[in-house]
């Protein structure tokens, strides 16, 4: 069975379009004026012409059949054709019966042989005067008039109608020539007339495209100038002016968005600074009570290990918050080789000694694979990789970190994380990397003791480095990979056949 063939995306649209309908429109309209028009003169034209030829049957008498009695050959008289036209025809019925019939030629009559259907349409004739149309096997069609002759019987005379149908035919292809050559030049002005008509509305669809490729998401944007020519009276007018009115209200809302996001990130930036240095004052004195000489009572000292586990936390916390607020501010960061190999190692041990209820199994290749960028955030990136996996699974979870170049492209690199765990929650994949997003149902749960900022660190700093990070979870197996550009320099190392990455579809990205 043969495949069928893709439509061509152009053409529907071509035939689709506003401009392309009202050309369309408009010629269909007026060729169907064209018809109705040629329809009416050839008819009216046709019915005069006709009409015409009843009143010279009229003129003519009934001479020329009248001569045609077989009572007048045997009298030896014959035919009387003076001031009969050639081709006029002539019969005579006598007595249901058609005697006679001839036609004028140029010297002299002609006999007209005569089928039994013919017969029967010479027999319909009446006497009456009135003109009817009938058609002979050997003379195609006439126009004929029958009347009653001295002796009782019925005098047919005839003219051929081939003069009506030949300036009938005539007329419809004059017709036709100068009606296709007005619909082709109505075609193109129409076409030309409606492009400029409609030029202002094809400014606001540019305009409406160009708008929709901004990213309006986050941060500031630069809308696009506004639709000329918005002229009030005209209906394409109407719809500049309003869709101005509406880049207007959304420059005007992306503009507060935008200083409403630059004030809480100074606020947060403002205060994780300032929180820095009485945070770290409370967790010294703490740390400096515990190790005080004297005896403490233990509920003393209770509270004072609480305060001092929750001014780490809350240094933590601020230490998040401030990166956070650099990578929001769009601070360059280190470009330099960055040894993956290397990290993840480390990492994966950290993870390890953290985590030793769980199964780690790194998977490296046999070179090392080096990528650019800050060393430090990319290790951050692995450690809160690592910790969300050993945090939100169950001990026994066997966690598997991989690390390799993408195999159907040379210029990224990639590492995952994949554990058999429970899997992300379905309601919380698709805001799994923003921040302060905890699963256990309360966005805010603390079951965990997570603050919900790692991934959302692990995001930004993997953006940082122009690359992406992407989510595939059902119960039973959750991979968090994370795509990193290579630079030129880098793309001899790791390259080869060892370098086999994980093939996984992503779900999800960030």
């Amino acid at each position: 069975m043969a495949a069928a063939r893709p439509r061509r995306r152009g053409a529907g649209l071509a035939v689709r379009s506003l401009r392309a309908r009202l050309t369309v429109g408009l010629v269909t309209l007026l060729a169907l004026c064209c018809v109705a028009v040629g329809v009416a003169t050839t008819t009216a034209l046709e019915g005069f012409l006709v009409r015409r030829l009843d009143q010279q049957l009229t003129a003519i008498g009934n001479h020329f059949p009248a001569s045609l009695d077989p009572a007048l050959k045997m009298s030896g008289k014959g035919p009387d054709t003076r001031g009969q036209a050639v081709g006029t025809f002539g019969a005579c019925v006598l007595n249901g019966r058609v005697t006679q019939a001839a036609v004028v030629g140029d010297q002299t009559e002609s006999l007209v042989p005569l089928t039994e259907a013919d017969r029967r349409a010479l027999l319909a004739v009446p006497g009456d005067g009135t003109g009817r149309t009938i058609q002979l096997s050997a003379l195609r069609d006439y126009r004929v008039v029958g009347v009653i002759g001295q002796a009782g019987d019925v005098l047919i005379t005839g003219l051929p109608l081939e003069p009506v149908k030949d300036t009938v035919d005539q007329l419809r292809l004059v017709e036709a020539i100068v009606f296709g050559a007005a619909l082709l030049l109505t075609g193109v002005a129409g076409a030309a007339w409606i492009r400029l008509s409609l030029r202002p509305l094809h400014r606001v669809a540019a305009t409406a495209s160009r708008v929709a490729q901004l990213p309006l998401a986050g941060g500031e944007v630069a809308m696009p100038p506004k639709v000329p020519d918005t002229d009030p009276r005209t209906e394409v007018g109407r719809v500049g002016g309003a869709f101005n009115r509406m880049l207007q209200h959304v420059e005007d809302s992306l503009a507060r968005r935008h200083a409403s996001e630059e004030r809480l990130r100074r606020f947060a930036a403002d205060a994780s600074h300032e929180l820095r240095t009485p945070v770290a004052s409370i967790r010294g004195h703490a740390e400096l009570a515990l190790r005080h000489p004297e005896p403490v009572p233990a509920k003393v000292r209770h509270s004072l290990d609480r305060v001092r586990c929750e001014a780490t936390r809350m240094g933590e916390l601020v230490d998040d918050l401030l990166l956070l607020a650099r990578l929001d501010a769009g601070r360059p960061i280190a470009d330099e080789p960055v040894d993956l190999t290397r990290l993840l190692l480390d990492a994966v041990s950290d993870a390890q000694a953290a985590g030793p209820g769980h199964r780690w199994t790194l998977d490296l290749p046999e070179e090392p694979v080096l990528a650019r960028g800050d060393e430090r955030g990319l290790q951050q990136v692995l450690t809160n990789l690592l910790a969300n996996a050993r945090t939100h699974t169950p001990p026994g979870t066997a966690v598997t970190v991989r690390l390799g170049v993408r195999r159907d492209t040379a210029e990224e690199i990639e590492f995952l994380v994949e554990d058999d765990g429970p899997g992300v929650p379905a309601e919380l994949r698709p805001e799994i990397f923003e921040r302060f997003v905890r699963s256990g149902g309360d966005g805010r749960a603390r079951s965990t003791g997570g603050t919900g900022l790692g991934l959302a660190i692990a995001h930004a700093v993997t953006v940082a480095h122009r690359g992406r990070v992407e989510l595939c979870s059902r119960p039973g197996r959750t991979v968090f990979r994370v795509v990193l550009p290579r630079g030129p320099e880098d793309r001899a190392v790791g390259s080869g056949p060892c370098c086999t990455p994980s093939t996984s579809p992503p779900c999800a990205s960030g």
